[in-house]
């Protein structure tokens, strides 16, 4: 038994779901047609380098559909999928879902939670692209819908993080510093949601030392839950446009290597936090990099497991308050 309460040797999102909402709960991604700053020209119009949103979007996940629309079609979808999904979060996934006029905000995410079976939201967006108002609103409109009280955090808000190094956020387009990443986590902490944070490891220009020192800086924000994606090149992106001019500038992981390293890192992280995801996974089609095996999310997770007992190890073993 870990600290988390249970056998498995990281701190899971399935046992965080079943301690925050007593049982399976299932995510319904959401693309309600939101921009970008990145995009639209308000910073920039090329977006990040390595960006290519269609890549994750479920077949279900369309922005000319209603937000409900999508929901109860992602629900009977996971239903036949999952049968023991009851309860469900409504994930505002593509793009930046905070990047929209308060009034349009509000009106998108009530139209979520007005949907039989959603208990809550999740809020995908850039450290950028949020403020107090959005919180405040948030916290109001959460206030206002008492049978999602059953869980002290019925919002989680999950931010594209990607890098704790300034270097590489303007490699890649980023846009932001880690400063304002940081101020962003804070804010979410202050208004007593949940925060997540997600983070891509072989971007061009980090060394192995400087992703695994990216643990020691992670553990102590305040952060709910983690995804780590391993980083893959996606065709029409500058990226892919970068990495076949001169490949010997990415160091992209083979499976092997990724499993030691991202057990490496783990071992460092803060036990408290959540992890969502260990890697990313995507149709073949999209990629440039050549896939591992191609080898579905929950075969690399057994594979992460089970070398996590072979080396008698766990989230946190070597961290360092």
């Amino acid at each position: 038994m870990f600290p988390w309460g249970d056998n498995r040797r990281f701190n899971s999102y399935n046992s965080y779901f079943t301690r925050e909402f007593g049982g399976r709960v299932q995510k319904i991604s959401i693309d309600a047609g939101f921009s970008c700053p990145n995009r639209d020209g308000k910073i920039s119009t090329g977006g990040c380098t390595f960006c290519r949103n269609d890549a994750f979007n479920p077949s279900y996940c369309r922005p000319e559909k209603s937000v409900r629309q999508q929901i109860e079609e992602g629900i009977e979808f996971h239903q036949r999928r999952y049968r023991r999904a009851k309860s469900y979060l409504a994930y505002f996934q593509a793009f930046s879902n905070t990047y929209k006029p308060l009034n349009e905000l509000e009106k998108l995410y009530c139209e979520a939670l007005s949907v039989d079976g959603v208990i809550g939201l999740v809020i995908g967006t850039r450290p950028d692209c949020l403020n107090e108002e959005i919180l405040k609103m948030l916290k109001t409109l959460i206030l206002s819908y008492p049978s999602y009280q059953h869980s002290a955090y019925p919002i989680t808000i999950e931010l594209g993080i990607e890098s704790v190094y300034d270097s590489t956020l303007k490699r890649v387009n980023r846009g932001h510093d880690f400063t304002c990443a940081k101020s962003a986590i804070d804010l979410v902490h202050k208004y007593g949601f949940h925060c997540g944070g997600h983070f891509i490891f072989g971007l061009p220009g980090e060394t192995h030392d400087m992703m695994l020192h990216t643990a020691d800086i992670i553990s102590e924000l305040p952060l709910t839950t983690v995804k780590f994606h391993q980083l893959q090149i996606f065709k029409d992106t500058k990226m892919a446009d970068e990495y076949l001019a001169n490949p010997s500038d990415f160091h992209l992981f083979t499976l092997e290597d990724y499993i030691e390293f991202v057990i490496d890192f783990i071992e460092r992280l803060n036990p408290n936090i959540v992890i969502e995801r260990f890697a990313g996974e995507v149709p073949p089609r999209y990629l440039v990099s050549k896939p591992w095996l191609n080898l579905r999310y929950d075969q690399v997770l057994a594979l992460i497991e089970k070398r996590m007992e072979e080396r008698d190890t766990f989230q946190g073993k070597h961290y360092k308050k």
